[in-house]
């Protein structure tokens, strides 16, 4: 029997910050005090996946794809940090679609890429529609297959699993049998794109996705849009960067007191001392101020305030980019401890720009997040992160929850995946996130 992914209903204090619409000041009875709520962003609560989402199976996702387009493309991403679209045949779960796009995803994750990587091997972004217009697979249009270090995914399956169950945006993930060209088939994590499809799914309100690069920072450099070219990218809606460069202006330039007393107005500080917790509690050091710069900023159009978007958990529970296997194994870090890990040994805290004897790419430089460091620095919202990492180790850990989610997903992959990945492995690397969840 098929295990059924259900995802209890939030907690009522994350709703009462996360799904709100408009904007409400918090109000202190002390002068001067810190407000601790303000501004909320319009967060929908997402039901479980269905159709290609439909996390209880492994899909199947075959591409065919000429193969000197693809060498052509690598060398191009190694030689300018671009990444070009190609035609290719894309069959999921049996359905045909000729002429979609596809394309690298990914920064760090192609690190290194050569001439001869097996293109099964390497992360992709699927655009059904790039090429050939109204085209979807039960009303989606993208997809992204992940990277991973482990052979499982399963340190990034049940993060996000557990971001929606903490009452932040997640992706939809599900397990897949992937190949390209007809080689052996691997098993990949393969995960929502943040597009307008997910944005309508997860936000109630009209507005403005931006992306930060990995390459970028979040430094105000002046009014000019073009000034941000491959630092952010916007998204969802018309082009415009105007909110975006103002809530830059004011992050870097506005004195202590005012970014105390105006940040709840233009940003929703609940569900961002939530989002630091929670990367804290899956011991995910690869976030919005890790060496990969992980993170979106949504605009919520009806209140005029930020909130920010998780993305990229497959260094998830002591993960590293040399392996997974938590405390004592293979590459693994130990986890579960709450506090952020060390960056793994060898890799750099500011990674070059690729190129021929680089990266093969446009490298992070990350380490460091404005945002972090004036929200942390404040008092309140530091004890706020404190409380709501103590709040999420009660509900995700404590409850039982999280090995609940994680017993579901090893069900998939030990009943339906061993001709992708062997039990043994399924295990080992389910020890580890236990071993995370458990403390």
């Amino acid at each position: 029997m098929r295990p059924r992914f259900v995802r209890r209903p939030l907690a009522l204090a994350v709703v009462a910050s996360l799904t709100l619409g408009g904007c409400a000041v918090g109000t202190s009875s002390e002068p001067g005090a810190v407000a601790t709520t303000g501004a909320t962003t319009a967060a929908r609560d997402v039901a479980d996946g269905s159709g290609v989402w439909d996390a209880s199976r492994v899909h199947s996702i075959e591409i065919e794809v000429d193969e000197d387009a693809v060498a052509a493309m690598i060398e191009t991403y190694q030689d300018s940090g671009e990444k070009e679209w190609l035609e290719a045949t894309v069959t999921i779960d049996g359905e045909v679609f000729e002429r979609a796009g596809i394309r690298l995803k990914g920064n760090s994750s192609l690190r290194g890429v050569s001439d001869d990587a097996d293109p099964t091997d390497l992360p992709w972004l699927i655009r059904l529609d790039e090429f050939v217009d109204d085209r979807s697979i039960d009303g989606w249009r993208e997809l992204v297959v992940r990277s991973n270090s482990s052979e499982t995914a399963l340190n990034e399956a049940v993060a996000l699993d557990l971001l929606a169950e903490a009452g932040l945006a997640s992706e939809h993930a599900v397990a897949s049998s992937f190949s390209v060209n007809g080689t052996d088939a691997r098993l990949r994590l393969v995960v929502q794109n943040l597009d307008e499809d997910w944005e309508a799914e997860n936000f109630a309100t009209d507005g403005l996705l931006y992306k930060a690069e990995a390459g970028g920072d979040w430094s105000w450099r002046g009014d000019d849009p073009d000034a941000y070219a491959g630092v952010f990218d916007q998204e969802t809606g018309d082009d415009d960067l105007t909110p975006l460069i103002d809530f830059l202006d004011f992050l870097n330039n506005s004195s202590d007191g005012d970014f105390a007393a105006e940040l709840p107005e233009r940003l929703d500080v609940q569900a961002f001392a939530r989002y630091l917790a929670f990367e804290e509690v899956v011991d995910n050091f690869d976030d919005i101020d890790g060496p990969g710069n992980n993170s979106y900023l949504r605009w919520d159009a009806e209140s005029g305030a930020f909130t920010v978007v998780a993305w990229d958990h497959n260094l998830a529970f002591g993960g590293s980019p040399d392996g997974f296997g938590g405390a004592g194994g293979p590459g693994g870090l130990p986890g579960g401890d709450g506090e952020r890990p060390e960056r793994p040994e060898g890799m750099p805290t500011d990674m070059p720009e690729g190129g021929p004897g680089g990266m093969g790419g446009p490298g992070p430089t990350g380490g460091s997040n404005v945002l972090v460091e004036r929200f942390t620095a404040v008092e309140e919202w530091a004890d706020l992160v404190e409380q709501q990492k103590a709040d999420l180790t009660e509900e995700l850990y404590a409850s039982g929850y999280a090995e609940d989610v994680l017993d579901q997903w090893v069900a998939v992959l030990t009943e339906q995946a061993g001709d992708l990945v062997d039990a043994d492995t399924v295990e080992q690397e389910a020890g580890a996130i236990r071993a995370s969840i458990e403390g």
